[in-house]
């Protein structure tokens, strides 16, 4: 009992940086909804409990993983989490003024999509951390089945709305993707590393034959994604296995083949479908249909141009002018109401959680985990290009939501479940007990955050 004891109150100091950072957060994002609040009371409308139910959902989420995490003595990274509470909060607030919450109705969904995407981080977290998360490299192909299986269903079973194809009440199950390819694709090039680094020929080549089981594959799950014109995460999702096979394999000559083919096959793809010939030209010329097509971009452009370097102030702009706000153009109302400043500090606090993301894979004493964690951040990163580039016309719009940030159910608890993985990843190896050839029990040491190891 003392040493459990004990044990308890050295995670708990352990884990103070962690405490004294989200405490920070949670006291600028409550500064921030009560600026919301107190622009909502000036403009007439009631103060209830109601209102002030996302704050405390908020902040009672955050101090529950805490404690649970102190509980479960999680010794992983400290810094992962209280970023993604920050982006998260921003992201409540901008939905809490965009109208996302009603007032009216205490059993809203929306009250329950950060709630139960912090749940889901917990139950990941805590089921895979110690190294149990290893258990997930034994089926490669179940993960590349299961991928497939629902793009299937949802060609069978959606609904077309605005060019893309959802679910019964307009979810996207293929936001699971992101997570079960990624399994896939770790499992599948860490057991067969070996073999992909062997490049042949004068001209440097990969074994093709080796990777004809995942070509297929690639072939099989870019097709379906065609058919539903769900080319934001072929992008996403192409990126990430470019990435991970480089780093899986030390051969940078995947990302050479593969930035080639992709040009390639985007070129032949914007000449066969119209749907991304007319993103291309809403894209290079939105004034062409200022109330039709280019509508949501040139509103987006103009919300942001009145921010200015500070904002309007929470509350105060009108990014109810333009079409999804809350989802897609998230980025845009914060750039009207918090500002130039407001959208650096939301990219800063993304590059930290990438930056700790690929610090973990760095450091994780397993090549299973460190290829996770890789893929699992790039796709991170690479909706967030996706996302910021298309709301400020650097590239043209995907459709892609802002992650932790955007309104979107499917999309909040996919980077949940990743977020839950990355840290489970970043807790170390598990303790374990195997006999050697002489039948006498020998203990492997777990390895602390900085790969050295740690008393047992």
């Amino acid at each position: 009992m003392k040493a459990a004891r004990d044990g308890g109150v050295g995670v708990w100091a352990l884990r103070r940086p962690e405490r004294q950072l989200l405490t920070g957060c949670l006291l600028l994002i409550s500064l921030g909804f009560l600026m919301v609040l107190g622009a909502g009371q000036a403009a007439g409308r009631r103060l209830g409990f109601l209102e002030l139910l996302p704050l405390i959902t908020y902040v009672s989420s955050l101090s529950a993983v805490h404690l649970i995490l102190v509980l479960s003595r999680f010794r992983g990274d400290q810094i992962l989490f209280v970023a993604v509470g920050f982006l998260s909060g921003i992201g409540l607030l901008a939905q809490y003024r965009m109208g996302a919450f009603d007032a009216t109705d205490p059993w809203a969904s929306a009250r329950f999509l950060f709630p139960s995407g912090i749940l889901v981080m917990l139950v990941v977290c805590v089921t895979g951390m110690r190294g149990r998360y290893g258990r997930l490299a034994s089926r490669p192909w179940l993960w590349a089945g299961l991928s497939l299986a629902i793009l299937v269903a949802l060609l069978v079973t959606g609904q077309r709305f605005r060019g893309g194809i959802y679910a019964v009440g307009f979810v996207t199950p293929t936001e699971a993707l992101k997570v079960t390819v990624i399994l896939f694709l770790a499992a599948l090039i860490d057991k067969d590393a070996k073999i992909l680094r062997k490049w042949s020929g004068s001209v440097p080549v990969p074994p093709l034959k080796s990777l004809m089981p995942l070509i297929g594959f690639w072939a099989l799950l870019a097709g379906l994604l065609v058919l539903q014109r769900d080319l934001g995460m072929i992008v996403v999702l192409s990126v990430a296995l470019l990435v991970m096979l480089v780093a899986g394999t030390a051969r940078l000559g995947y990302l050479v083949y593969g930035i080639l083919a992709a040009t390639g096959l985007g070129f032949l793809g914007l000449k066969l479908f119209l749907h991304g010939q007319a993103r291309i030209q809403v894209w290079q010329k939105p004034f062409d249909d200022p109330t039709g097509d280019g509508w949501q971009i040139l509103q987006g452009l103009s919300g942001m141009y009145s921010g200015g370097l500070w904002g309007e102030g929470f509350g105060r702009g009108n990014p109810e002018y333009t079409p999804i706000a809350e989802s897609d153009f998230i980025y845009s109302v914060i750039g009207e109401e918090l500002g130039f400043v407001g959208c650096v500090a939301l990219v800063l606090f993304f590059l930290i959680l990438f930056a700790r993301g690929l610090s973990i894979a760095e450091r994780t004493k397993s090549s299973y985990g460190m290829l996770l964690c890789t893929g699992l951040t790039t796709v991170m990163a690479t909706q967030t290009f996706l996302n910021i580039g298309g709301v400020t016309k650097f590239i043209p719009l995907t459709g892609i939501t802002l992650p932790f940030v955007s309104q979107g159910g499917s999309s909040l608890l996919a980077a949940f479940f990743s977020l839950g993985l990355i840290l489970a990843v970043s807790d170390g190896e598990v303790v374990r007990v195997s006999r050697g050839r002489s039948g006498v029990a020998s203990r492997r040491r777990k390895t602390s955050s900085s790969g050295k190891p740690a008393p047992v």
